[in-house]
């Protein structure tokens, strides 16, 4: 690829990832190596898009880039132009699909989104950023085109523009604690971790257990024993976790919920359990009813941080 007589190095992607942590620790990883290294953001959609504002693509200086801010159509453009600003010693705006001068490149769904690439000059903030989701804390990064400079910031409610500056927001992958010695349990958490979820087994005494629960950690109770899930269940009605769910029949939750209120529970504690657990049941084998919870709680991920 060259602009003029330059010869750029050919796009080439490194990693296959969506995971911002991962795409931001590529970013840290390639400046500490020495690499230039620019930073693409997904900051305005037009009509529809297969990500969501805030998505990065990562770029070094060699070619080498990772991340998506489309379904990977553009992606490869992308990291072209990136090229071409570290070259120009410039941050960058583009477009692409509708309204876009790059009439070659069509975005499947028909819309069109704009991408800001920024060059690092540092990447404290970044670290800072990580930093903070290794804490499972949220955190912000705040964009000013103008000034082309790029800030830690608190963590707004979503990506986007405030005050002519782009705010992107990072939150903690889900944390799932699974309770439950079945086969039930065992599925679930293979299929959790399969899916980047970060599983946790406690013991059932549930002593401790309120510290690992945070409002980015889902909750699944899969006993065939009223009294052994009580303690964990417990436990999570007092946390702030998004997602609570129990395994049962409609006539067990019913079981459930008069020993709760007799121990002092609430109509709004009840709501919060999700019983018969999943979206769809009733699930007659391990690996369905896994299926059913997990797309269950990603659906309730995305209903609180949408």
């Amino acid at each position: 690829m060259h602009e003029g007589s330059v010869l750029l190095p050919t796009p080439v992607r490194a990693l296959l990832t969506d995971d911002p942590a991962k795409i931001l620790g590529f970013a840290v990883e390639r400046f500490h190596q020495g690499f230039d290294v620019a930073l693409a953001t997904l900051v305005e959609i037009r009509g529809g898009a297969a990500r969501t504002l805030g998505s990065h693509v990562v770029v070094a200086a060699d070619g080498r880039f990772c991340g998506y801010v489309s379904g990977g159509c553009v992606e490869a453009a992308v990291a072209a132009e990136a090229l071409l600003a570290m070259e120009a010693g410039q941050d960058r705006a583009v477009m692409f699909g509708d309204g876009s001068p790059f009439i070659d490149i069509v975005l499947p769904c028909g819309g069109g989104i704009s991408i800001a690439i920024h060059l690092l000059r540092n990447v404290t903030v970044i670290e800072h950023v990580l930093e903070c989701l290794g804490d499972r804390e949220a955190a912000g990064l705040r964009y000013a085109p103008e000034r082309q400079s790029l800030e830690f910031a608190e963590a707004p409610p979503r990506a986007c523009w405030r005050e002519g500056k782009f705010l992107t927001v990072y939150r903690p992958r889900t944390r799932l604690v699974i309770s439950g010695q079945t086969i039930e349990a065992e599925t679930v958490a293979r299929l959790a971790e399969a899916s980047g979820y970060e599983v946790v087994l406690p013991s059932q005494d549930a002593i401790h257990l309120g510290l690992k629960i945070d409002p980015y950690t889902a909750i699944v109770v899969l006993h065939h024993d009223l009294d052994r899930e009580a303690p964990i269940l417990s436990a999570a009605l007092m946390s702030e976790g998004f997602y609570i769910g129990a395994l049962g029949s409609t006539r067990t939750h019913r079981r459930r919920v008069d020993r709760l209120k007799a121990l002092g529970y609430g109509d709004s504690d009840m709501h919060r359990i999700k019983a018969p657990i999943g979206v769809f049941g009733p699930a007659r084998d391990s690996t369905s009813l896994a299926l059913s919870v997990l797309a269950d709680i990603a659906a309730s991920r995305l209903m609180a941080y949408a």
